[in-house]
């Protein structure tokens, strides 16, 4: 052997990364699981049991490949390196570029050498080039030049179909006596199993732990799900845990596919016919727009960002957070649940129920990224660190958005069958039965006037509040909730 080459969990491709190159004949495969990385945090069992079990069954794909590789378990990462060493000799260790700004760091200090990380579209000195060009960092304007870069729905420079994105076609509500196609279920083999009776739970049937398992997923997706995808990608339903949402995103973060290959199946089903545009557009925005544009910012904006706090928010985490009982907001409800019990939820509940209810409540920021880095299964820290600090939570002071996203209860009962069984009232603002949303929104844009009083984007918002009437019985109302949300009883 003349090199140890290091497999992070998330880079678990045979065809980008290190082992692009890779030669069984001189290369090493190392793969560690570190006792920090399944002991060091309160992560999800199902988290945990996704991200390991897929790089065992990765591991074993590279034996039968004819590879020598060195599965192992070890304190820390770094503590692997140097039993692998230790075996082989002071061989020369290389690896991509590590998706996290501290595994990057730690490996640079142990001397391990890079190449470039390629488990994206945009090389990230192509996004620093974008971004110190760029006023403000608006995800718009990158996407559209992404989509003339890699010439994707695209004729020269102007979009297909006339417009960059469908947005009216593509939020819509869900609708009333509608079949949605079941789900592919994932048979767990024997290594699953033995993963999944470590972590003590069983081994589930919604996510796949190969490669071959995650063709799968893609190949159901454009086929059952794809075509109705964008008319209900910002809807929530009790109905169905994923509507027409393609699952697909915690391959694409560990590397069991690569985006090229998402988009390519994408815009196969579309060019032959099978995929509106819309729903195209949609699911393509969210490829090579979105997480592009994350992963980028995670990286432009450095080790601090993560730590921003700038509307002072300091509320511990709310008991409903982490136990779905400790709540009677269904919307809330719903939507915990479904972490409890599969580590995902899609988009719009992350953003407009979870994040949203966070950021009225003033929950710390940083607080809240440690839940949902530690719960989602595709929680990578590149993904969550700009999503919560930035999108979610505006505690970066606007950097990444114009505007906080909020809401009160009239967007989740727009978008949602979650309020008319709910015992509060999305129209009501004060009272007993007053959506807790309702009125933290309003009670929320009264405590942070002065900060937001210049934001153009938030005029009309001020306005609706100046007309109130009822304001100090709502602050009253906002107090009694916030208290009782903190006991874990509303």
């Amino acid at each position: 052997m003349k090199r140890i080459l290091y497999i992070p969990f998330d880079h678990l491709h045979r065809d980008y990364g290190v082992l692009k190159e890779a030669s069984a004949a001189t290369d090493l495969i190392l793969l560690v699981e570190s006792a920090r990385m399944v002991t060091g945090r309160p992560w999800h069992p199902i988290r945990l049991y996704f991200l390991i079990s897929s790089a065992r069954h990765f591991a074993e794909s590279l034996r039968a490949e004819g590879f020598t590789v060195e599965y192992l378990k070890a304190p820390t990462t770094i503590d692997g390196l140097e039993t692998a060493r230790a075996k082989y000799g002071e061989l020369p260790i290389f690896s991509a570029e590590p998706s996290s700004t501290r595994q990057y760091n730690q490996l640079l200090d142990h001397g391990v050498q890079f190449i470039a990380n390629d488990f994206f579209l945009t090389p990230r000195a192509l996004f620093r080039e974008w971004a110190s060009s760029q006023k403000s960092y608006l995800m718009e304007n990158f996407y559209r030049g992404q989509r003339i870069r890699l010439g994707i729905l695209v004729d020269g420079r102007e979009p297909r179909g006339g417009a960059w994105n469908f947005d009216k076609e593509n939020r819509l509500p869900p609708p009333k006596n509608y079949t949605w196609p079941a789900y592919l279920e994932h048979s767990p083999d024997s290594i699953d199993h033995d993963v999944a009776a470590e972590l003590d739970i069983a081994a589930p049937s919604t996510w796949a732990t190969t490669r071959e398992g995650a063709l799968s997923q893609l190949a159901y997706f454009i086929e059952h799900h794809f075509p109705a995808f964008g008319p209900y990608e910002d809807a929530m339903t009790t109905e169905n845990w994923a509507l027409h949402h393609s699952l697909l995103s915690p391959y694409i973060n560990n590397g069991l596919l690569h985006p090229s290959e998402v988009i390519d199946a994408a815009l196969a089903a579309f060019e032959s016919g099978r995929v509106p545009l819309p729903s195209c557009e949609g699911f393509i925005r969210q490829v090579i727009g979105w997480r592009e544009y994350v992963n980028g910012m995670y990286w432009f904006l450095g080790e601090d960002y993560r730590t921003e706090n700038q509307l002072g928010a300091t509320r511990k985490l709310l008991p409903l957070f982490t136990d779905s009982t400790k709540t009677e907001m269904l919307c809330v409800k719903e939507s915990v649940n479904g972490v409890e019990e599969r580590a995902w939820v899609h988009h719009i509940p992350r953003l407009m129920v979870l994040s949203n209810l966070a950021l009225l409540t003033g929950v710390n920021p940083q607080e809240f990224l440690d839940w949902m880095r530690e719960n989602f299964i595709d929680a990578s820290e590149w993904v969550m660190v700009p999503n919560v600090i930035g999108m979610g939570m505006h505690a970066d002071g606007g950097l990444m958005m114009t505007k906080p996203y909020i809401s009160g209860g009239s967007y989740i009962s727009k978008m949602s069958n979650y309020c008319k069984p709910c015992k509060y009232d999305s129209k009501l603002r004060t009272g007993e039965n007053a959506c807790p949303f309702t009125t933290l929104y309003w009670d929320f844009l009264d405590r942070h006037q002065e900060t937001f009083a210049a934001n153009h984007r938030m005029k009309q918002q001020f306005f609706g509040l100046k007309r109130l009437s009822d304001l100090s019985e709502l602050k009253v109302r906002a107090t009694q909730v916030l208290q009782a949300l903190d006991r874990g009883e509303i």
